[in-house]
């Protein structure tokens, strides 16, 4: 469900599913741009382009064009290079207004930047020169956005924490209490069940599937090392990053909500 056309019926549980459904969008990409090996040079400053890799090229083109489509209207599509959008030239539709007006000014798409290309990419590709710099550049920019859209959903949830709870967030916003506020968003057992969840979708998504397959693969019980992408990794992925990347997008919502 897209929780920004829900208009007033946005609710946690529709905000739940959007994330349970962004899983299977992080799982395909990253198994999509596993498919070719780092790749080295694509990340490399060129000459005749200012200094900037042909990643960065990319992604500052592609959001261009993506912006002149109407794209970055929603707070959870938050563009990586906003200061380089042209106008929109196509009409798009005009959704509720659900969210708190400051919201589509919290980002936290450099955090995102540099934990994809620094941490992230070593961890599901291999070591290697294919060539296919074009090809990587866009199928890491398809990565970026879903990690992007997928820690941004952070604002609904946060909208949604605060009006079923105000009396408990109010006075920890008032006093900027950013601590207690993570405290307060944190549920481990629910997060808990997220990383086994998109570890079990990797392992059942990514795995070769043949006519002659036996039971248990087709269970979701394939060996991890035949997998396109550790499912480990998405694990790691969603503990170490997206989580708490979320948790980071809510408390800064939460701290402007009462401005």
């Amino acid at each position: 469900m897209d929780a920004a056309a829900a208009g007033e019926q946005l609710s946690l549980a529709a905000v739940r599913d959007a994330l349970v459904r962004l899983e299977d969008s992080v799982v395909f990409a990253l198994i999509e741009r596993a498919r070719h090996p780092r790749n080295a040079p694509a990340y490399a400053p060129a000459g005749d382009g200012g200094g900037r890799s042909l990643v960065e090229f990319f992604v500052r083109e592609a959001e261009a064009l993506n912006a002149k489509a109407g794209r970055y209207q929603k707070p959870e599509d938050v563009p990586f290079f906003p200061q380089d959008l042209p106008t929109q030239l196509f009409p798009t539709k005009i959704y509720p207004k659900v969210l708190y007006p400051v919201a589509s000014s919290v980002s936290v798409n450099d955090a995102i930047w540099k934990m994809y290309f620094n941490e992230l990419l070593p961890l599901f590709t291999v070591d290697g020169d294919d060539g296919n710099y074009a090809e990587t550049s866009a199928l890491d920019f398809a990565c970026l956005q879903v990690l992007s859209r997928r820690i941004h959903y952070g604002k609904y949830v946060a909208e949604v924490k605060f009006k079923d709870a105000p009396q408990d967030y109010s006075p920890l916003i008032q006093a900027k209490d950013s601590n207690s506020l993570m405290n307060l968003l944190t549920f481990k057992a629910v997060e808990e069940k997220v990383k086994k969840r998109v570890e079990k979708k990797a392992r059942v998504f990514g795995q070769n599937v043949t006519l002659e397959d036996n039971v248990d693969k087709q269970d979701g019980n394939a060996v991890d090392s035949e997998c396109k992408v550790d499912p480990k990794v998405l694990c790691r992925l969603y503990d170490l990053w997206v989580m708490p990347l979320t948790k980071d997008v809510e408390v800064e919502y939460l701290l402007r909500r009462l401005d």
